[in-house]
This record gives C-alpha cells, sequence and structure tokens, in this order.
C-alpha cells in the first residue's frame, strides 16, 4: 500500500469510527424512548399540542443551530413554530414570546448561562417549558414543566469535546417528536402540500391535473379503427401511446410503441385496434397527487398513463411531463 492508499485508508476508518459513535448515540435514545424517555415525549408532544400559540425553540451554539433545524421541521409540518436565539431574547426578543407559547430549551449541560433570562421569564409568565438535556439535575432540567433526558454519549471527536454524538441525539428526538406530533393530528399530504408550494417538494404535491395533458392532447381512437389511424394519432401527439375508447367514450385498452414493436408484421397497418391493444391499462385521476403518479409509472415500469373520470380519458401524464416540472 502506497501513501497515498495509506492515508485514504485512515480517513475512511476515521469517517467510519464517527458514525459508529453516532449510530451508537441513536440506539442509546431509542433504548431510552422504551424505558424513562418514553412518558416525558408523550408529555412533551400533549404539551405542544395543547398549546394555543407557537413552539418556540432555544439553543445557545450547536444546540442552538440543532434547534433551528428542530423549528423548521415542526412548521412545516403543521406545528406554528421558530427559533429564538437566547442572547437576542435577552436583549428584546422576549417580548416574541406570549403566555399561550411554549418553549422547548435545548442544552446538553442544561447549564447554558444565556438560557437563564428565557427560563425566568418563562416561569414569570407560566409558559410551558420543556428541557432537551443530559442531566435532569441541571438549572434547566429542574426548572422545566417537562425535562427530556437524553442518555449520556460518547461525542464522534476523538477528545470527546466537539459537539457530534450529542447534537445528532438532540436533532433526532426533535424530529420524533415533530412526527409523533403530525400523526397525532392527522397531518396529510395535502396539508403538507399546503407548506411546500416551491422546489421539488411542492412539485412532487401537485395534482394530476395540474400537470397532465388534456383536451386535443390527448391521443385517442375509436375501437375498431385501422392500426394506420391510430398510429397517426400516435406520432401526432407524441406521446409514444394511444388510448382505445368504446363508444360510449370509456377507455378500453391502449396501444403503445411496444405494442407496434411486438406485433410489426406485414399488414399491421390494416388491423385492427383491438386486435393490437392492451386491455385494462394504468390509469390515474385527476385528483391525485403527482407523487403517487410516479411510484405507478416506477412500479409498472412504463412511461405514460391516462387520467380518467367515470371511466373516460380526460388526459394524459408522460414521464416528460414530469422531468420538466422536476420531479421524474
Amino acid at each position: 500500500m502506497n501513501d497515498l492508499e495509506a492515508m485514504n485508508a485512515r480517513l475512511i476508518a476515521s469517517a467510519l469510527r464517527t458514525l459508529e459513535a453516532e449510530a451508537s448515540g441513536i440506539s442509546a435514545l431509542s433504548a431510552a424512548l422504551r424505558d424513562g424517555l418514553g412518558p416525558a415525549a408523550v408529555s412533551a408532544v400533549e404539551i405542544i399540542r395543547r398549546a394555543q400559540g407557537r413552539l418556540i425553540v432555544t439553543g445557545m451554539g450547536k444546540s442552538g443551530h440543532i434547534g433551528r433545524k428542530i423549528a423548521a421541521t415542526f412548521a412545516s409540518t403543521g406545528t406554528p413554530a421558530f427559533f429564538v436565539h437566547p442572547g437576542e431574547a435577552s436583549h428584546g426578543d422576549l417580548g416574541m414570546i406570549t403566555p399561550d407559547d411554549v418553549i422547548m430549551a435545548l442544552s446538553w449541560s442544561g447549564e447554558t448561562v444565556e438560557l437563564k433570562n428565557l427560563i425566568d421569564y418563562s416561569r414569570r409568565f407560566r409558559i410551558g417549558l420543556i428541557a432537551v438535556t443530559a442531566e435532569a439535575d441541571s438549572t434547566l432540567g429542574r426548572a422545566a414543566d417537562v425535562a427530556l433526558v437524553l442518555p449520556q454519549a460518547r461525542e464522534a471527536c476523538p477528545h470527546n469535546l466537539a459537539p457530534t454524538t450529542s447534537s445528532l441525539m438532540q436533532l433526532a428526538l426533535g424530529d420524533a417528536l415533530a412526527v409523533a406530533l403530525l400523526e397525532s393530528r392527522g397531518f396529510t399530504e395535502l396539508d403538507f402540500k399546503a407548506l411546500h408550494p416551491g422546489g421539488r417538494l411542492g412539485a412532487m404535491l401537485k395534482f394530476v391535473r395540474d400537470v397532465m395533458r388534456a383536451g386535443d392532447d390527448v391521443p385517442l381512437a375509436a375501437t375498431g379503427s385501422l392500426m394506420s389511424d391510430a398510429i397517426v394519432e400516435m406520432s401526432a401527439k407524441g406521446v409514444g401511446c394511444v388510448g382505445i375508447v368504446s363508444q360510449n367514450g370509456q377507455l378500453i385498452g391502449i396501444v403503445t410503441d411496444g405494442d407496434l414493436r411486438r406485433h410489426m408484421r406485414p399488414g399491421l397497418t390494416e388491423a385492427r385496434v383491438n386486435e393490437i391493444m392492451t386491455q385494462g391499462p394504468k390509469t390515474c385521476r385527476p385528483d391525485q397527487l403527482v407523487s403517487e403518479v410516479i411510484e405507478v409509472l416506477n412500479a409498472s415500469k412504463i412511461t405514460a398513463i391516462f387520467v380518467v373520470e367515470n371511466a373516460k380519458p380526460v388526459g394524459v401524464v408522460h414521464l416528460h411531463d414530469l422531468l420538466r416540472i422536476g420531479v421524474a
């Protein structure tokens, strides 16, 4: 092994030690939730659920960075939440916090000096206080209405100093509380859509009717048509398939470019579409989410799907349409 290979091996070994140390922290947290931490987590969720105001998340240093992410997760899953910096709170930002709110304070030691004024304020105005700390007997732990006491764990840092494993455990517990709360509230994909209109998530949560091709852009041929007419329709609409409809307009089959290859023979263009079509094609509804349609396309290994209402085709969605909006 040359010097470069040796250095690379050491780097990989270091990365693996970090992941193993952090994984042990998550395992310890899971074990704690099955034991003494579980009832406290339930109480924390109930306090947040009952609050008439917002969830105020706070923390200093690395705990503050984690707190910002936790606040964002709660806010994006239906619980109004924001982060207040404890230092700024002592210089006027306490005015952002009302008696209807609940405070979640993160401090591994529970003795973060900058949190003192926030703790005093919460007690003075009887604002619910949830502590996330590793020290139950700390100033923060004793003052809190609910103390979420994290199990002790060694940091991934070789000196056991830099917050690594501890930060991940705080983040994981915040995620666990947020997900438990959204599930208990019955927070749905449609609720999620209202809070995520932009980016790839927003596109994934669009309805099929928002992205489908409709009207004259839908390739259709009547039952009994000649394949020559169906091929012209398929080529003109550029979707790679044509839907076959009955006399009353219901979708009864589909002819794809794959069907053409499989049935290629002399006289194909004179055949009737009913001889070539695949019956009972995959379909979706206009009110389905785009994310659901992507799952169907991937699972069925197809590139286009017809949109039907009352068994009649009203649109078609092609993989290229989903690529254009950045979700496939």
